[in-house]
């Protein structure tokens, strides 16, 4: 069994096909799915998507940071009772972002605080989104990391120095999807440098395909080529990629 860690199929890209395409990961092997939320208009299809594969979908409950704009304490308050209800796997997907705006940089750092505050409360793993942003995010968990916390740096294509930063907090995981497959993203040259036990499988789709399908709607069942692009980096067989990115995701989601 294969997890798809990070993915989006509740969203609009999938209106047309989403049970389809669920069912074409499960029958891939891909058999759990999990869906980290994005803002407080994903909910309900996200928590629909879940009751439809109860056995194969689990839903998050977070604000993205590309949401956190003047309302976002409102937004957020919505997201805190919805989490508190239960029924979560993750606190996610939260983080901080400054690749397309930096308008709301204090704001976005304050949303993450909080929400990582609430999955330490809940004892829930953490799900992060850091595109340019490693640095700030680090500050924060540098000062409020404790045994009560742990969680994934989803999308990871940082460096080495940040790969080792992650994984010396204790409970974190690398998240790696499909831009391992892009050749100038040169993110095979650093795992190269991390055990594989500190990797987990997604796809972020609809977004990110992997090699050969860039450039169209990324799905669940294409993580196999993400596996398949670890068996050349590690030299394993894809059955020891399998077990043991999927005993990780088990044991970080206890789902």
């Amino acid at each position: 069994m294969f997890v798809d860690t990070h993915t989006h199929l509740f969203v609009d890209a999938f209106d047309e096909d989403r049970s389809e395409i669920v069912q074409k990961a499960i029958d891939a092997g891909v058999e759990k799915m999990l869906l980290p939320n994005i803002d407080i208009d994903t909910i309900d299809a996200m928590n629909n998507l879940a009751k439809d594969f109860p056995n194969n979908c689990y839903p998050m409950m977070g604000l993205h940071p590309g949401s956190v704009k003047e309302d976002w304490e409102e937004r957020l308050e919505i997201i805190r009772k919805n989490l508190f209800d239960g029924g979560y796997i993750a606190v996610g997907e939260i983080g901080m972002d400054l690749y397309w705006d930096t308008t709301f940089v204090k704001e976005q750092a304050e949303a993450f605080r909080r929400q990582v505050e609430w999955a330490k409360e809940l004892q829930l793993p953490i799900v992060i989104h850091a595109r340019e942003a490693f640095e700030p995010i680090f500050e924060i968990l540098d000062e409020i990391n404790d045994d009560r916390l742990t969680g994934v740096f989803h999308c990871f294509t940082g460096n080495i120095e940040q790969a080792n930063h992650a994984i010396q907090y204790g409970g974190f995981k690398l998240g790696i999807g499909g831009v391992l497959t892009y050749k100038k993203a040169a993110l095979d040259q650093v795992l190269e440098q991390v055990d594989l036990k500190h990797l987990i499988l997604e796809t972020d789709s609809p977004y990110l395909p992997p090699v050969p399908y860039r450039g169209k709607r990324n799905e669940s069942s294409y993580i196999l080529h993400i596996a398949e692009k670890l068996t050349d980096v590690y030299g394993v067989p894809l059955s020891q990629i399998e077990e043991m990115t999927t005993n990780s995701a088990k044991e970080l989601f206890q789902f």
